[in-house]
């Protein structure tokens, strides 16, 4: 079992609609992509392949993308994490699972399968947060937004750098990684702040050196 905390201090988020190439196909990109991040030090991989320019339409297709993408991640020793599918998360037997308010709760994701899923869920207010506290099913809290992100539509108010320093100060102990338009410069203060860990889309799979840039974010 992997150490939570250790396992989101550099969380690397994407799917085929986060890696377009106008001279390559988004499969293979973002197969690229995710192993040159593996071998630079990304901590953990959650695969989220959803909305416009996805395999959304393709599940077989989808499927066959996640298994290669959980099997990368199995070779560098590093967490693979399902966003929101937890019967593809259950299927091709992933590290675990990361759900919003809105999905499947932690609680039923426990009840319907035996395998040792690390479960996060997303949180946008203090509220959310008090609520993930209590329920012992979740093993991490996804933060965010900490500020406007193009990654992902119709996203929640952001919620600023001092958010997780005002949460930790109100008693919430369980681990943390912040999410949402977070770049380099911000990352020390997030972890001064309390985030055990930042979670970012485009600051890897749009990079021009994705290598480069997870030795930044690190």
């Amino acid at each position: 079992m992997y150490d939570v905390r250790q396992m989101l201090k550099l969380y690397f988020i994407a799917g085929t609609q986060d890696c377009p190439n106008p001279t390559a196909d988004r499969i293979q990109n973002l197969l690229l992509i995710l192993e040159q991040a593996l071998q630079a030090g990304i901590t953990c991989f959650q695969f989220r392949d959803k909305g416009k320019n996805s395999l959304e339409e393709q599940p077989e297709s989808q499927k066959n993308l996640a298994i290669q993408c959980r099997d990368l991640c199995r070779r560098y020793q590093v967490p693979f994490i399902v966003d929101d599918n937890v019967a593809l998360a259950i299927e091709i037997g992933a590290d675990g699972v990361h759900v919003g308010q809105q999905d499947m709760s932690p609680i039923m994701i426990r009840q319907i399968t035996n395998q040792p899923l690390i479960i996060g869920l997303s949180n946008n207010t203090l509220e959310d947060l008090w609520r993930s506290e209590q329920i012992i099913e979740v093993d991490y809290c996804g933060v965010g937004p900490v500020f406007p992100t193009n990654s992902k539509a119709n996203h929640n108010p952001s919620i600023g750098l001092d958010f997780i320093k005002k949460a930790r100060e109100a008693g919430i102990r369980k681990p943390i990684v912040a999410i949402g338009g977070i770049k380099e410069e911000h990352i020390v203060t997030l972890k001064e702040n309390g985030a055990d860990g930042v979670a970012v889309i485009s600051a890897i799979s749009l990079a021009s050196d994705v290598s480069r840039a997870v030795k930044a974010l690190q």
